[in-house]
């Protein structure tokens, strides 16, 4: 079966909806979106790569300094003169300062003002006839505690070390501050053999202004982070690292889940080995630009879908205005209210289906008029006739002379003082009333009591002691709506062919209660029972399809639970012979 899709079964605003969702709606938004995306990403990749660029120029420009310090440190290693300055064995002092002054001085001052990067540069020795200052330190066993010996001695090799050492001043002040601010190439003067066994240090300390101005660079708004071999953080524009006094692992650092990181190594660089930079940005610092023109794009998507919507809603309602009063008319017509649209007859496919409804509409009236009026109105006539010679025959039969003779036997009764006749001849008739009376199919289950309570009233008038009967109403169901007479024939039932053939009398037992969305009504008696070829029979009107015709009492019951509720009805029986009948009706509680 071929499976065609088709709009015919859509009233027309819902169509329109349907156009402008799938035409103007989704086309917009989709459109939006991706052009969002796209420059997001595009912009993103953008700023990455300006970010990328700008940490390798801090990589760059760093490493040009320190390579110059390196250089330095080159020149005062292979310089022979200042070696054997160094190696010399002074007499005295003069002797000494002859020699400072006559090299050593000029040749110190000689690079500080050409490398501006470079803030102090000093030879630590333990050449005890030299005075130790202009650029000259003594090696003593405290400098020989530093880390920056330390690692010369484990390297055991002629390279310059690059380390974050303490100022110069601070060392001699020794005001027990441990500020590490101040990077420093280190090399072990060891190129020409020494004459004495005397240990040589260059120390070169770069300016820390000068390594700060590197840093701070403005294509990046992020932080940065110098990382030494180790992953221990050396320097870092990151306000929250205390990198002079403290020794924090990159690693450890706690960062946004937005944070993207871009990296350089120095992996050819001997006294660099192992240490990079590490720029961090967040990626909403990195899209910034791009959110500023969300709203612009808000804005146009806005208007891109105010415009179209509020022109379609104006077409819509143009056309199903004028399609829904033709309708309403239409259906007056169905009433024979041959009225016509009032309104001008306009040009378009609407108007041209109103001015044919009008023309069809007082073509319609007039064949009526014409035609049919004067037949219906006879045949009206006849109706009129025989409806009242039924009323006429239905007086001869009405049965209300019977409810009024029953009242008068009962008022006679109550005169003569004969209360329990009353009583009787007053639950007869509300019996009588009730079961002639059906314009009302449906009674509440404490009106069906009412009329079980008139009944066993009656059956114990008539066996006096011979029979008792309790009935237990639970109050949730007593509200409840069942089928007229349901429960009255079972009652009828037990007390005529359960109870009347004892001798001595029996107890019937009627009780109803809600268990969940279901109503159970049951009734117990100790009368003579059933055998199970009379339980079989109860149980085959369940599966019986003929018609009720003539058959009336607890077969009829069971006819018509059958039809009102179907398969939702349950039966339950129970009973032998001299020991009683049980029997439940299950219903849904309408």
């Amino acid at each position: 079966m071929k499976l065609q899709l088709s709009l015919n079964h859509i009233r027309l605003p819902n169509k329109m909806l349907i156009l402008y969702v799938f035409s103007v709606f989704l086309p917009i938004v989709l459109t939006n979106v991706i052009f969002y995306n796209v420059t997001t990403n595009n912009v993103k990749n953008q700023r990455m790569k300006d970010i990328s660029l700008a940490v390798d120029q801090i990589n760059n420009e760093f490493r040009s300094e320190v390579e110059d310090a390196v250089t330095i440190s080159s020149v005062f290693y292979t310089d022979y003169n200042l070696n054997e300055i160094l190696e010399t064995d002074y007499k005295d002092p003069a002797a000494y300062v002859e020699a400072y002054d006559s090299y050593f001085r000029r040749i110190l001052n000689s690079y500080t003002p050409v490398y501006t990067s470079i803030q102090n540069i000093k030879i630590f020795v333990e050449n005890p006839t030299m005075l130790h200052s202009g650029g000259i330190g003594f090696l003593s066993n405290e400098m020989k505690q530093t880390d920056w010996y330390k690692l010369l001695h484990e390297k055991k090799d002629s390279y310059p070390i690059f380390i974050r050492t303490q100022q110069e001043d601070l060392y001699l002040r020794n005001d027990g501050s441990n500020a590490r601010d101040t990077f420093s190439i280190i090399r072990e003067m060891n190129y020409f053999e020494s004459k004495n066994n005397w240990e040589k240090y260059l120390k070169i300390d770069l300016k820390t202004s000068t390594i700060e101005q590197i840093f701070q660079n403005q294509n990046l708004q992020g932080q940065i982070y110098l990382v030494n071999d180790q992953g221990l953080i050396q320097y870092t524009t990151d306000p929250s690292v205390d990198w002079r006094r403290e020794s924090v692992a990159y690693d450890a650092l706690e960062s946004r889940a937005d944070t993207l990181a871009f990296q350089a190594n120095y992996s050819y660089v001997s006294y660099l080995e192992n240490w990079r930079i590490i720029g961090t940005i967040s990626e909403e610092e990195v899209l910034r630009s791009v959110r500023q023109s969300r709203e612009f794009v808000i804005v146009l998507a806005f208007l891109n879908m105010f415009i179209p919507t509020a022109i379609i809603l104006w077409i819509t309602r143009s056309l199903n205005k004028r399609l829904v009063q033709i309708l309403r008319h239409m259906k007056r017509v169905k009433n024979q209210q041959f009225d016509t649209i009032k309104e001008e007859e306009y040009r378009d496919e609407i108007g041209q289906l109103t001015g044919e409804f009008n023309r069809m509409t007082i073509q319609v009236k007039s064949l009526i008029d014409d035609v049919y009026i004067a037949d219906i109105q006879t045949k009206s006539l006849e109706l009129e006739r025989r409806k009242a010679q039924l009323n006429a025959l239905q007086s001869q039969i009405n049965p209300h002379f019977l409810f009024n003779a029953l009242e008068t036997i009962r008022m006679r009764s109550l005169i003569k003082e004969e209360l329990e006749t009353a009583k009787i001849i007053h639950n007869m008739a509300k019996i009588f009333r009730t079961s002639l009376t059906w314009g009302k199919d449906r009674v509440m289950v404490s009106e069906e009591v009412a009329f079980i309570s008139c009944f066993l009233e009656i059956q114990k008038y008539r066996f006096e002691d011979r029979m008792e009967y309790e009935i237990d109403i639970a109050p949730s169901a007593k509200d409840c709506m069942v089928p007229k007479m349901m429960f009255l024939p079972f009652v009828e039932n037990a007390s005529i062919h359960g109870i009347e053939p004892l001798k001595n009398g029996g107890l019937i037992v009627v009780k109803a209660m809600r268990d969940g969305d279901d109503l159970l009504f049951s009734i117990q008696d100790n009368g003579i029972g059933m055998d199970q070829d009379k339980v079989r029979t109860f149980y085959g009107y369940l599966d019986s399809e003929e018609e009720l015709g003539e058959r009336i009492g607890v077969q009829n019951v069971i006819y018509r639970l059958k039809l009102i509720y179907g398969d939702r009805f349950q039966l339950l029986i129970q009973s032998k012979p001299g020991e009683g009948t049980f029997i439940q009706v299950k219903v849904p509680i309408e």
